[in-house]
């Protein structure tokens, strides 16, 4: 994939007030616009962002996720991080030796020197200030890398989702999901501008002063080493096991708040309308429990670790000293190289407590590490075969042939189904709930695939193209239907980029919008917020039927898309639906026989199989089981019962 960035448009974006469009998600009030004129005066002109989506990922993207491998693919920022790394730590170091010179040259008995000493100060001025340029540099660097690199996994993982299949979405909730390019994600931007470089920084002090130890004094040194360390680096294992264990439980259960979340949220009118909160907030209190339960048993995991380390340098610090010191009173070590050793001594447990506290940090975006490698690794059960072929356009023969499929492979809901529908022609699945009408349709447009036999067009199987060449030629309009938060014109045009506004108004009065534009404030261009919650539900599916309509599919399908309508407004779809489906192949799920009857061919689908199909009026004289349900559609008030016969 190649990825672009930014706008491409200036000041003409905007519209002033109610009477001309404005952006594509609203307008700016009048007496904000000279002050939005002079911004976007300002903003640097940007090439058009341009992205080649392939339902394939590319070789980079096949790659097992690794923090190595994120990092690296910015060696600029990269190496330039390490030197200062290395550099910072190196000076640092200075200081103990600064003062040990000092002493041994300015502070000793018999030999004063304020000349010597006020060097020493100068320099330990000097090397304080370089090291603190440095550190701004080195966390300006690291914030660049973290940023860019952060960028790329959350396209990457964007991407993702847009190529697994329908059955992963069903399974998996969406809060789930959320939190995967929520707080997954914002873990591994911590570690990487904070917590890589601090971890390299003190792992690297330590290493040095390790050193710095030995050349000082070889005994105090192999003390610290044979007993301080040790004790140190088992306490650290089991640091290790004992947080992973925390911070992978911590992953997953706040996962499962922002599921809960999400959930209560989007259902907050059928929470409200059953009295379902006081019950909701039970619910939440025991899924944030269980969050509070992970983060106290990682808090008494550090609570143990953190104040035993310092316990074993406080230790370590003690025997040192009288170790020293009768090394001093035998005259084998210097006052001063006593004193730089200690300096030394404690800058070698301070990374060690540093290294504590990052290790918070290093724990999570592990976590986050594996959650996302999981979901990247998590292949689309629906996808492309490697030599998929672009689909010719289509005349619209659909074929079901000898098609068995269940959601769950154990458990079919169709079997052995051998179906052909004409091109041009429209068939209506009829039948009770359950019985494998929309799975039939979702077989059509290859949400899923068939668990044995072939769905073909016009004589192709499906699996052997391209999804992006079969999609475009078919048009779904679901039972719900689904209004992105934006612009009227914007979800109109949602399955076709390059539609112009002719098309757009002749959608609006083939499908009997133009009312409905009308009286809306700003026209097409109107706001419609999320999942068009302020629009009606009629109103919502003659927007997908228009959407459909711009989209000029071969194929058609339509799954129950009458079902929300009131009478009136089911007139109109009506109207709308011969021309929509005229020179089209098309599937109709329906329970209202008024759309049934419509098809050129209704199918009676019922346990998982084709019982019987022909015109209405061959259906009736069969007296089975469409002319069970005419009759009882005939009993609870069914209109234009006279049209059955047509």
């Amino acid at each position: 994939m190649a990825w672009g960035g930014g706008w491409s448009g200036g000041g003409a974006m905007f519209g002033r007030g109610g009477d001309t469009a404005g952006l594509p998600f609203g307008g700016i009030p009048t007496e904000l616009m000279d002050e939005a004129t002079k911004l976007m005066a300002s903003e640097p002109a940007h090439e058009p962002s341009r992205l080649i989506f392939t339902q394939q990922p590319s070789a980079r993207e096949r790659q097992r996720l690794t923090l190595t491998r994120l990092v690296r693919a910015y060696p600029r920022y990269l190496v330039l991080g390490s030197v200062l790394v290395i550099v910072i730590s190196l000076i640092l170091q200075s200081g103990p030796l600064l003062t040990e010179f000092a002493i041994d040259n300015g502070m000793r008995i018999g030999h004063h020197s304020l000349r010597v000493v006020m060097i020493c100060a100068v320099l330990y001025l000097v090397v304080g200030l370089a090291s603190a340029l440095l550190q701004r540099r080195q966390i300006d660097v690291t914030g660049k890398l973290a940023s860019r690199v952060m960028h790329d996994l959350r396209i990457r993982v964007f991407t993702h989702f847009q190529r697994l299949s329908m059955d992963f979405f069903t399974e998996e909730k969406a809060g789930v999901l959320m939190s995967r390019m929520t707080s997954d994600i914002e873990n591994l931007q911590q570690l990487i501008q904070d917590g890589i470089s601090q971890f390299a920084m003190q792992g690297l002090t330590m290493i040095v002063i390790t050193i710095v130890l030995f050349a000082t004094n070889v005994t105090l040194a192999a003390w610290t080493v044979l007993l301080v360390v040790p004790l140190l680096f088992v306490f650290s294992i089991w640091f290790h096991h004992a947080s992973e264990k925390g911070y992978l439980l911590s992953r997953d259960r706040i996962a499962n708040v922002l599921a809960d979340l999400s959930e209560s949220l989007y259902g907050i009118r059928v929470v409200t309308a059953h009295n379902r909160q006081r019950r909701n907030i039970v619910n939440h209190r025991h899924v944030v429990g269980a969050y509070r339960d992970a983060n106290l048993y990682t808090g008494r995991v550090h609570a143990i670790y953190g104040p035993a380390t310092i316990m074993i340098g406080i230790l370590g610090q003690g025997l040192l000293l009288g170790i020293g010191g009768d090394m001093v009173l035998h005259h084998q070590l210097s006052i001063g190289k006593l004193v730089a050793f200690f300096l030394f001594l404690n800058r070698f447990f301070q990374p060690i407590q540093l290294l504590v506290q990052q290790y918070n940090a290093l724990q999570q975006g592990r976590s986050s590490i594996i959650r996302l490698r999981e979901l990247l690794e998590t292949p689309p059960s629906v996808d492309e075969v490697a030599d998929a072929t672009t689909l010719a356009t289509i005349e619209g023969r659909i074929t079901f042939e000898h098609v068995s499929f269940g959601y769950d492979p154990a458990r079919l809901v169709l079997h052995d189904v051998n179906l052909e529908i004409a091109p041009g022609e429209s068939v209506a699945f009829v039948g009770p709930t359950g019985a494998g009408k929309s799975t039939m349709a979702k077989l059509a447009n290859r949400f899923y695939d068939p668990t044995s036999g072939r769905v073909l067009l016009d004589g192709v199987d499906i699996k052997t193209v391209t999804l992006r060449s079969l999609r475009s030629q078919l048009g779904v309009v679901p039972q719900e239907a689904f209004l992105f938060a934006g612009s009227i014109r914007t979800n109109l045009s949602f399955g076709r980029s390059n539609v112009t506004s002719d098309e757009i108004e002749e959608a609006i009065d083939v499908v009997g919008l133009r009312e409905l534009v009308d009286r809306l404030p700003q026209g097409i261009d109107t706001v419609v917020h999320e999942r068009g919650q302020t629009l009606s539900a009629g109103e919502r599916q003659l927007l997908a039927l228009a959407r459909a309509f711009l989209a000029r599919p071969r194929v058609l399908i339509l799954d129950e898309a009458t079902s929300s309508l009131d009478l009136r407004s089911e007139t109109v779809i009506e109207r709308a639906l011969d021309r929509l489906l005229e020179g089209r192949s098309a599937i109709l799920i329906a329970h209202r026989l008024t759309t049934a009857q419509r098809a050129d061919r209704i199918v009676v689908i019922d346990n998982g199989g084709v019982v019987e199909m022909g015109t209405p009026r061959e259906l009736l004289a069969a007296n089975g089981e469409y002319a069970k349900m005419y009759g009882a559609w005939l009993e609870s008030g069914g209109r234009d019962a006279t049209r059955a016969g047509r």
